[in-house]
C-alpha cells in the first residue's frame, strides 16, 4: 500500500512567527506584572500601580502579539 503524504499545515516561517508572537505577549505580561511596587506592602504606590508602563504599554503589546499568533496562523506557506 502506498501513503500519499499531505502537506505540512505551518511551514518553519509559520513557526517562527508563532514564537515571536509567543515573545511579545511573553513581555507584555512581565511588564504588567511589574515589579515591587515599594519596600512597605501596607503603602498603596499610585505611582507603580498606575504606571503607563502597566496601564498602556504591556496590554498594546499583549494584543500586538496575539494579532502576530494570528497572522502565524492564517499564513500560507510558500510552495515552490
Amino acid at each position: 500500500m502506498s501513503e500519499t503524504k499531505s502537506p505540512a499545515m505551518f511551514s518553519k516561517e509559520n513557526y517562527t512567527w508563532m514564537l515571536a508572537g509567543i515573545l511579545v505577549i511573553a513581555l507584555g505580561m512581565f511588564l504588567m506584572a511589574g515589579g515591587k511596587s515599594n519596600t512597605d506592602p501596607s503603602v498603596f504606590n499610585k505611582e507603580a500601580v498606575y504606571s503607563s508602563t502597566r496601564i498602556t504599554v504591556a496590554p498594546i503589546l499583549i494584543l500586538a502579539g496575539l494579532v502576530l499568533e494570528i497572522y502565524a496562523i492564517f499564513k500560507k506557506p510558500k510552495t515552490a
